[in-house]
């Protein structure tokens, strides 16, 4: 696919007017043409006659859903590679999330728009569409230069790798996000089915978390939030699976633990972790935060056999947990029939 040297074109495809308005002048800010339209039909009748360093994509439009806009990219060889970012107020539902990825999607932005995370993010588009551009030009003229042609290759590759990784991956704490958490739950419980083995997943919820933000602040509240990451990091396994699912929730997918009195004993080891003081410095002062953590506790397949029934057994544990008291571990009721 030959990327011709020009200025880079962004296609921003949207049904509500004030929308394409805000973007065009959000869009500004950046070297790219910006090019507009209201309608999936019209997306792809322009993305036939332009060549598109990034699509900016509504999901929900009347004629053609944006899922439907990326099938149809996806399957037209000239258009595979040509990045979309789906533009969405129903960022929190994971599925509509997975299917956008498994449609072609490489990331996602909510609505309403954060502007600095979404200019964050086609900068990157557009220096990885100048990297194409300038690995292209040098391929065809500069056949001797074999050894910089490789590590510009390398460099592409690094750019694309890095991309899969934000899209999987939670910014502030570098854990797997939720997209990633099922889709690792998913893939647990089919190598558990297969194999007639047992897992354990915990749900973990930061007892004290909201005073700590309310007292020091919100990047006091980051902060903590990258200790705990690290904390949980050093106490799990390396094939165990730790993911942010959002706000101070996280999600511990455990393998090869059917033993619920060991699942239960792990609980407690991560309260006594998460329990200790932390020294963090915000705004330039220091402080020691202290926090808890309210654990629910569930084995495939004793206490769900999918993986709804299964989240939602941790899930009620955690709360049990709370009730309990906080800063503890419960194990789920044990499903009947």
């Amino acid at each position: 696919m030959n990327v011709p040297a020009s200025r880079p074109k962004i296609l921003v495809v949207d049904d509500t007017p004030a929308n394409l308005f805000a973007m065009r002048r959000l869009l500004a800010q950046v070297d790219a043409d910006v090019i507009e339209c209201a309608s999936g039909n019209e997306a792809l009748s322009l993305c036939l006659d332009h060549q598109f360093a990034l699509v900016l994509l509504d999901v929900n439009m009347p004629d053609m859903d944006g899922f439907e806009v990326a099938d149809i990219m996806s399957d037209e060889l000239h258009l595979e590679e040509t990045p979309i970012i789906f533009v969405t107020a129903a960022y929190a539902d994971d599925l509509s999330r997975l299917k956008g990825y498994r449609s072609g999607a490489v990331d996602y932005i909510a609505k309403p728009v954060n502007d600095a995370i979404l200019l964050s993010k086609v900068k990157v588009f557009l220096e990885l569409y100048g990297s194409k551009a300038r690995l292209t030009d040098a391929l065809a003229s500069l056949e001797q230069r074999n050894e910089q042609l490789r590590l510009e290759i390398a460099e592409r590759r690094r750019i694309e790798a890095q991309m899969r990784h934000q899209a999987t991956h939670d910014l502030l704490t570098g854990l797997p996000n939720r997209a990633l958490f099922i889709e690792t739950l998913d893939q647990a419980l089919s190598r558990a089915q297969r194999h007639d083995e047992k897992f354990g997943l915990l749900y973990i919820d930061i007892d004290g978390f909201k005073a700590v933000n309310d007292s020091f602040g919100h990047q006091a509240g980051d902060m903590l939030l990258v200790e705990i990451a690290q904390r949980l990091r050093a106490i799990l396994r390396v094939e165990d699976t730790v993911a942010r699912l959002g706000g101070d929730e996280f999600a511990v997918v455990v393998d090869h633990a059917g033993d619920p009195d060991a699942l239960m004993r792990k609980c407690m080891e991560i309260c006594a972790r998460l329990g200790q003081p932390y020294q963090l410095t915000a705004n330039g002062d220091a402080f020691e935060a202290r926090v808890g953590a309210s654990i629910g506790a569930a084995v495939y397949p004793q206490h769900g056999a999918t993986r709804d029934s299964l989240i939602q057994a941790a899930d009620d544990a955690m709360y049990a947990a709370k009730r309990a008291g906080k800063n503890s571990g419960q194990l789920a009721v044990t499903q009947r029939g």
